[in-house]
């Protein structure tokens, strides 16, 4: 009897340790159980409906892709503090912003420069874990980016290099025991890269943007410090140089290097170019997107321009006073009918449209001078 007593206590003393490390094991399995949450941002593809001179955008439910991460450690260190409450933005758009949304444009900002590669990743770190960790977080965070990446490509004509509809919101989503932490990045996805169609290298973006930097340059040394006078001459240069692409079917008709490289748009191309143009010259300029009236009656979606001269604001529409658009002559005496309008004549065959996407966020614009310039 006295020799069974040292085999039990044994035995229990085996059993106690097969338990502790089953406990372990649990814990540690608890620890470091990792998931990766890609969202397709709200899809930008421009759709161009019959004689429409501009853009409407269709917007579709962003695809959301889980899967289960093998890279635990790296997961770990990923997630972490980035700050960008350093960054100084101060643009139209950006104003209008909630919070979270003025966050992740500050992080495309403060990273434009590496941007231009269109494979950098932008790190937002653990920033929305509080959002994420509620029912619906992942649906606010999803509307906070689309309205960032909408405010930001309507501030910055100049990041005409990018496609918003190659840019990925990623949530890689760490538990340790109850508790969910979130690190959130953007970057291609399965993209290639994140580039507008005609551009895959920094290179060919850095090189782009000479072209256009030259151009402007040789636009805003003409300034005479007349706000009337530099406007109308900006006016000028893009009804005379550009020219309307009827095909709908050429790269970059929708921005500033078709317009001033190319000298063929759209009239988003028109309207971004101008507004590039007169932010070079310190001259405030809204990008506007709405509905216009032509004078065949038929209403298109379309893009303009309001730009504030001594303390009011006034419409321009630059595309329309082109003495060609869309196949219908223009007399040079009328190059000017849709130049420093108030809202009582050009809102007649003009409507804005503060929704740049359905579902989006309503944004605001200027409210322009009643009567003409």
């Amino acid at each position: 009897m006295r020799n069974k007593f040292p085999t039990i206590i044994m035995n229990i003393i085996i059993i106690l340790i097969i338990c502790a490390f089953i406990l372990i094991g649990y814990a540690f399995f608890e620890e470091f159980i990792q998931l990766s949450t890609s969202v397709e941002p709200e899809n930008f593809q421009t759709i161009i409906s019959e004689n429409s001179n501009t853009i409407d955008t269709k917007i579709e439910t962003p695809q959301i892709i889980e899967n289960p991460l093998n890279e635990i450690e790296e997961g770990r260190k990923n997630v972490q503090k980035v700050d960008y409450s350093n960054v100084q933005v101060d643009k139209y758009f950006y104003n209008q912003l909630e919070e979270e949304a003025k966050t992740i444009y500050k992080a495309l900002d403060a990273n434009q420069e590496n941007l231009k590669t269109g494979t950098y990743k932008i790190e937002l770190g653990d920033t929305f874990s509080s959002i994420l960790s509620k029912e619906d977080g992942q649906d606010k965070l999803g509307r906070y980016y689309q309205s960032a990446i909408e405010a930001y490509t309507y501030d910055n004509p100049e990041v005409f290099y990018l496609s918003p509809n190659k840019m990925y919101l990623n949530i890689k989503t760490t538990t340790a025991g109850n508790k969910n932490t979130y690190y959130v990045y953007i970057d291609n996805g399965s993209e290639s890269n994140y580039l507008a169609d005609g551009f895959s290298s920094k290179q060919q973006v850095e090189e782009a943007i000479n072209k256009i930097e030259n151009v402007k340059a040789s636009i805003v040394t003409k300034k005479t410090g007349d706000t009337y006078q530099d406007i109308k001459m900006v006016h000028d240069y893009l009804v005379d140089n550009v020219e309307y692409d009827t095909t709908i079917s050429k790269e970059n008709i929708y921005d500033v290097y078709g317009a001033l490289i190319n000298h063929v748009a759209v009239c988003e191309g028109y309207a971004r170019s101008f507004k590039y143009i007169m932010d070079s010259m310190q001259i405030p300029c809204v990008l506007v997107i709405g509905k216009g009236t032509n004078s065949e009656g038929q209403t298109e979606n379309h893009a303009w321009n309001y730009v504030k001269v001594q303390g009011g604001w006034y419409a321009i529409d630059t595309t329309w006073d082109d003495p060609i658009v869309s196949g219908r002559k223009v007399s040079n005496e009328s190059k000017y009918r849709y130049f420093l309008k108030g809202y009582n004549n050009f809102n007649r065959d003009h409507t804005p449209i503060g929704q740049f996407t359905p579902d989006g966020k309503v944004f605001e614009y200027p409210d322009i001078s009643n009567q003409d310039f």
